[in-house]
């Protein structure tokens, strides 16, 4: 149905937004933007190569941003995030978002600088919630490792700080299944590690903690 009404220049989330008397903007029609890898593509190597790490930005994740543009220029989701979309959407708009969301979320769970064992907050929670680091790097190896198929393992918290793991499946996440406050996550995807690692999906995980990037875990937990 079409209506001869002018569409709301105030959309809902957002009224102190006012539209621009000059068209001279074309970018609320292009509401997402390719995140920057925080660090060089070849700065995760040897654990994960330059032409993996590349690939998977600049295709596959480039290409979860074009088409949530693609499918909500002219909407209502035109100038919303990535999350917002991904709760409102179903069907292939919700997959493409929650992947951007996603893909934003993995690219800063690991750092060059980061892996070994935890401190901060973050180690204390993980040692209140599985007993040990050890325990935990056994048992988030175990969700990333045994997921079939394509998704994503998570360590999420809940209100009261308590840890756990979670797998989700295709492009889905915590935040739409009301799992929890993502913390940290793994993609699990084969074209997340296929070009460094093949099929030994085990040898890029192990390659994953050597990367986890505890000061984004404490970030998130203390935010």
């Amino acid at each position: 149905s079409t209506s001869a009404m002018p569409l709301n220049p105030h959309p809902a989330g957002h009224p102190h937004r006012k539209r621009s008397p000059e068209p001279r903007e074309s970018t609320s029609a292009m509401p997402l933007t390719l995140m920057e890898l925080p660090y060089p593509a070849e700065a995760l190597e040897p654990h994960l190569s330059a032409e993996n790490v590349t690939v998977h930005h600049q295709g596959h994740h480039a290409a979860y941003v074009t088409k949530v543009n693609a499918a909500v220029a002219g909407t209502d989701m035109a100038e919303m995030s990535a999350a917002e979309i991904m709760m409102q959407a179903e069907g292939g708009l919700f997959n493409s978002a929650a992947q951007v969301f996603n893909h934003d979320f993995y690219w800063q769970s690991m750092s060059p600088t980061g892996g070994g064992e935890p401190a901060g907050p973050i180690a204390d929670a993980i040692t209140a919630s599985f007993g040990s680091f050890d325990a935990f790097k056994t048992q988030f190896s175990a969700a990333a490792g045994g997921h079939f198929g394509s998704g994503w393992a998570w360590l999420v918290a809940d209100d009261a700080g308590a840890l756990s793991i979670v797998s989700t499946h295709d492009a889905s996440n915590p935040v739409k299944e009301g799992l929890g406050k993502p913390i940290l996550t793994c993609d699990v995807w084969e074209h997340a590690f296929y070009l460094t690692h093949k099929n030994k999906k085990a040898d890029y995980i192990q390659a994953y903690f050597s990367l986890v990037n505890w000061e984004f875990a404490n970030a998130n937990l203390t935010a």
